[in-house]
């Protein structure tokens, strides 16, 4: 439930490289050998895709329409400080020990003066966000992504990125001071899904204008994303590349990340 989902918008420059492996033929069901359960993955994307069009997303606009934009962006604040626990021990993983102190810093900076991570006085004083995760440390340490999979109800993984999810609730104090019965963990848990759909919407509409195969679509912008993510902005060229073809190839705009819903 309270798994941090970093909450950016889908770039345009992923959505035009996309759409130039997406616009020809449709793909053939299993022809990726790294989604062996194509599949079982489109049936639980379908599934996914439904419950967000009819629950998440109205539900989203709703609290758009009735919801100050200064009141999101602190809610958004919020929840990206209660998980960023995961953030500073993967920092300390993957040997970035200069990045986990100023991490460190950071949430004991946006835990007290900030309110309880409402607001962000950290970036002010030159402590950036960073965005570490499991998944990002086992590549990091040689892993390769393994089958891709789709989650129900959090949407993309693989092998690689899977144990995250249960990293990211165990290192976050809402697991351990939620309250007696819920009353605490279950309306905070219902806001930060929604807060996080709510800024996905821009995303989520580049996807359905973009996609012939939404699926697809999905697929090569998360492998892209955590790619991108591995190599901290600056993945290795590919063959194309190094023969000196860089065609209109573009990576990814950093963060850029689909919402776990899909």
């Amino acid at each position: 439930m309270y798994q941090p989902i970093r909450i950016k918008t889908l770039a345009c420059t992923l959505a035009a490289t996309l759409l130039a492996g997406c616009a020809s033929t449709p793909p053939v069901k299993g022809s990726d050998p790294s989604d062996p359960y194509e599949n079982t993955n489109r049936k639980i994307y379908n599934f996914n895709d439904t419950i967000d069009r009819k629950v998440f997303t109205p539900v989203a606009r709703g609290y758009v329409q009735v919801t100050p934009d200064p009141v999101r962006a602190g809610v958004t604040k919020f929840f990206d400080n209660v998980g960023y626990l995961n953030v500073i021990t993967n920092d300390f993983l993957q040997g970035k020990v200069t990045q986990g102190a100023s991490d460190t810093g950071r949430f004991l900076v946006n835990s007290t003066v900030g309110v309880g991570g409402l607001f962000d006085p950290a970036t002010k004083i030159g402590m950036p966000a960073h965005d570490e995760d499991l998944g990002q440390t086992f590549g990091i340490w040689g892993m390769g992504e393994g089958a891709y999979l789709m989650v129900p109800f959090l949407g993309p993984s693989s092998y690689r990125d899977l144990p995250d999810a249960a990293t990211s609730i165990a290192l976050n104090p809402m697991t351990w001071l939620g309250g007696v019965g819920g009353i605490i963990t279950w309306p905070l848990g219902a806001l930060h899904a929604v807060n996080a759909r709510a800024n996905m919407l821009a995303a989520s509409n580049i996807r359905d204008q973009a996609a012939v195969d939404p699926y697809t679509f999905v697929r090569e912008a998360y492998r892209q994303q955590r790619q991108y993510k591995i190599y901290d902005g600056n993945p290795p060229m590919d063959e194309n590349e190094v023969n000196g073809d860089s065609g209109d190839h573009h990576p990814p705009a950093a963060g850029a990340e689909i919402l776990k819903v899909y």
